[in-house]
This record gives structure tokens, sequence and C-alpha cells, in this order.
């Protein structure tokens, strides 16, 4: 028996099996392989904290790149050039502040080698079925195989087998109007420097577009697909389709390593839990294309759950299970009305429609109705900070943060906190560390201590009675 199965290893699959496998608990991650191509290429910067939190930022920095500028077309004649938006610097607060372009299969292929490290492996299978009780689930594999799991969590896409066994409802709307033709393309007639676009010019509305993929040869290449037409996913195809699409035939597709024909999908489950299951990812939620949320937010749904589950496993409170959908349900609703309006403005041509801004970035979430938030800033995130240390060299309060535990920051006060899942950070004149421009102070609205949640969240503010109290009902059984 292990004590959580994971069907999926996508981007969500993945970082829950590595915030598992850091935590010590045991779990299986099964995926029957389908490739993925660079499909979810877009990592916002809450994302990019989350995996510098799991371990894995130093490849995902080093494979990915800011996206380029886009440059708009009629015919060969550049008709207008501009950005999603305008890049930033990195802060003290915010270390990743701009969005970075990642081929999925990459970000999956790094996942998948930060699991190995961790001693994990991806197994390959595909889910029949489950049942389960009180004590656990059975689930069983298309090749017989049985695995019984403590816990059983569905990463496994937008047509979950674990979702439709459950039963449960998948509420939205197909929009089989609007079919997209996408893939990933070679081709030596269009540099690398742009995001190279053709538009209806009457419309105001994209007609093919190439984006380079930073670390390959490859463009994401996409189209809408006509009503009636039904496509063969072919490289005559994808070249036929970009000669109508850009009255050009001096650009020649030279391959195709992935192809797919991507359909509008806008839906939330109507819950995701029950039981001893849990829906995660596109399992839970399906989100238009724009604004590059459905990955990220998949990605926050495993990283709210693993610690959860972690502490459960270890004789923590059951009820802390019930704060998943209570918390990640809520935000999955508010994103994908943030998604669903940026494509809306897309299909109408609306001039601002390539624009992005804080609201897709996810750094702004937060759980302030939570039953795990209590104070003026329960449910916030963390912003970072420059600290020095009793040497005088700087570290990040990110870098403190980092790893499988809550974080309790004592400011000039006593800290009589012992347990094995909880760090303590003294900051002040008799603490480990200084806070030299009283940032992280500030930003804590001058609070002695505070409590934050292994997820980067602050659970409570207050004294060390508050706080102690608070932890106590994070982390001890009822």
């Amino acid at each position: 028996m292990t004590d959580v199965l994971i069907i999926g290893a996508g981007p969500t699959g993945l970082a829950l099996a590595v915030d598992l496998a850091r935590r010590g608990v045991g779990h299986r991650i099964i995926d029957p392989g389908i490739p993925t191509g660079s499909r979810g290429k877009g990592l916002q910067p809450r994302t990019l904290e989350v995996f510098d939190d799991l371990g894995v930022i130093g490849p995902i920095l080093e494979t990915g790149a800011a996206y380029p500028p886009i440059r708009a077309y009629s015919g060969t004649d550049v008709v207008w050039e501009g950005r999603m938006s305008e890049p930033k610097e990195p802060s003290a607060a915010v270390p990743y502040p701009n969005v970075l372009m990642v081929p999925q299969w990459r970000t999956e292929q790094i996942l998948r080698d930060r699991l190995m490290e961790l001693g994990g492996r991806v197994d390959r299978g595909e889910l029949a079925g489950f049942t389960k009780d009180a004590e656990g689930v059975t689930a069983t594999l298309a090749d017989g195989t049985t695995i019984h799991a403590a816990y059983l969590v569905g990463a496994d896409g937008g047509r979950s087998a674990v979702r439709k066994t459950l039963g449960i409802a998948f509420e939205g709307e197909t929009r089989e109007e609007e079919r997209m033709l996408i893939g990933d393309v070679q081709t030596t007639d269009l540099d690398r420097d742009h995001w190279h676009t053709w538009a209806d010019m009457e419309k105001q509305t994209v007609r093919v577009g190439l984006v380079p993929l930073p670390g390959t040869d490859d463009f994401q290449f996409t189209a809408p697909i006509q009503p009636g037409d039904d496509p063969e996913l072919t490289l005559a195809t994808y070249q036929k389709v970009l000669e109508a699409g850009t009255d050009r035939t001096d650009i020649r597709l030279t391959g195709l390593t992935w192809s797919s024909i991507y359909r509008v999908n806008i839906r939330m489950a109507e819950r995701f839990r029950d039981g001893r299951v849990f829906l995660a990812g596109d399992a839970a939620h399906v989100h238009s294309p724009a604004g590059g949320q459905g990955l990220n937010t998949g990605v926050q749904d495993a990283y709210n759950l693993g610690w959860k589950l972690a502490v459960v496993l270890k004789g923590g409170p059951s009820t802390l299970l019930d704060t998943y959908e209570e918390e990640r349900l809520p935000v999955a609703a508010g994103v994908l009305g943030i998604s669903t309006r940026l494509y809306q403005k897309a299909v109408e041509g609306q001039a601002d429609a390539h624009e992005r801004g804080e609201e897709t970035q996810q750094l702004l979430l937060a759980y302030p109705d939570s039953s795990l938030s209590a104070g003026p800033l329960g449910g916030t995130r963390v912003a970072d900070a420059v600290l020095r240390d009793k040497t005088g060299a700087e570290i990040r309060l990110h870098d403190l943060l980092r790893g499988p535990h809550s974080t309790v920051l004592a400011f000039d006060v006593p800290a009589d906190i012992d347990h094995p899942d909880v760090r303590v950070v003294t900051i002040g004149e008799s603490g480990d560390y200084i806070d030299p421009d009283g940032q992280v102070r500030s930003a804590l609205q001058g609070a002695a201590m505070a409590l934050i949640r292994p997820d980067g969240y602050i659970a409570r503010t207050g004294d060390a009675s508050a706080v102690q109290g608070h932890l106590a009902r994070m982390t001890r059984a009822n």
C-alpha cells in the first residue's frame, strides 16, 4: 500500500509527486505517456516561486526566456509591433517579475528529473477504475494491476477518468466552433527574435501565429480552424494553413514534432474532493489559452495539496484536507473568469487583447476567507525581502522559507517553539538575522510573530500565544 496514488504526470501531477517525495511521503504516479508538446508554455511569476521552493528553478531559468516582442504582418509588410507586457527588473519583494516561456514538455522533463533525484519515478499505465471506502482507495490499471493507497489524486487532465468515475459534474462550455490547429514546427525562414503573427485586419483577429520556443529549434504554430474543416495533422496541412493565413509562399516548414487540435473548453468541477479522492489541475478546471493560467493554476493546486496530505499522513488533523477545496475552488473560479475575459477580448478583436498585467501573474492570489487564515494578513503571500545574517551577508527571506516546513518569524521576542516541521527564524538585534530596511516587519504590519504555511502564505500574525495556538490547530489531530 502507498500513501498517495497520483493519476497523471503532467505538470500538476509531477509537482505534487516532487512535493510529496521531498516530504518523505510514499506515493506512486501513473501516466500513459502521451506526448504533450509545447502546449502550456507560459510560467507565471508565482509558479516560478513555487518551482524555486521545489528545487527546479535553476534548469527552468536556464531553459526559459522572456516572451519576445510581437510582430504583426500583412503579407510581408510589418504593420505593428508590441509586447504582452513590459519587462520588469527583479525586486526585493518579487524575485521573478516576468512570465517565462518554457515548452511544457521541457517543464515536465525538469520535474521528472527532480522526482528521480528524490528517489521517485513515473510508472507507465492507464487507470481502468477504482473503488474507495473509509480506509483508502483501490485502483485498477488497464493491465490488471491493482494499487492500494490511502489517498488518490486525479491530475489526469480535462477528460479525467478520476472525475468521471466519481460522477462529479464538469460545468461550463465547450466551444466547438472555436477550434485551433496547434503544433511544434521548424522553419529557418523566420527570425527567432519575434512572435510572428498575421491578422485579419478587418476583424483584428490572428490568422496565424508562430512563436519561437527557447532551447529548441521549434516554433509553436497556432491558427484557427474554420467551421466544418477537419484537418489532417500532417506537415502538409500546416504548410497549407500557413500559406492561406499569411498570403505568403516564401516561408517553408521543414518539420513537425508535435500536433494537436485544441478545442476551447471553459469548465470547472462542481467539487474538488470526494472522500479520499481529490481533483487537481485540468481534471478540476480547464481554461481558454488566453493569459497562460491553466498550467500555473494546476501547479499551485498541487502545491496547496501536497503539504496538507503530508501533515495528515503524519497524524495531523484530517479536517486540514477540507481546506484544499475550500481554498482552491474559489481561486480556480476567479482565474477561470480572468482567462475567459482575456480570450473574449481576442475573439472580439479588441485593441488591448494582447496585453497582460498583474492579474495574470498570480502573485495577488490569496486565501483570506480560509479557515486556516486568521488576522488581517491571513491567507496572503509572503513577499520576498533581503535580510542580513550576523556576518553581514545578504540572504533572501524566501531562501529561509524554502523547504518542506512551516516557518515562524519572530521579531525581537523569544520563540519557544519546538516542532520537527517548523523552522524558527529570529529577526532583530538579538536574532539570527537583521531586517536592515524594515521590509519584512513593515510587510507584516509590525507583528511580533508570524506563522508562515509551507506554501508561503501567512497563516497568522500576532503574539506568541496566538501563533502557537494556530500552529497547534494546523498540525495536531483533534
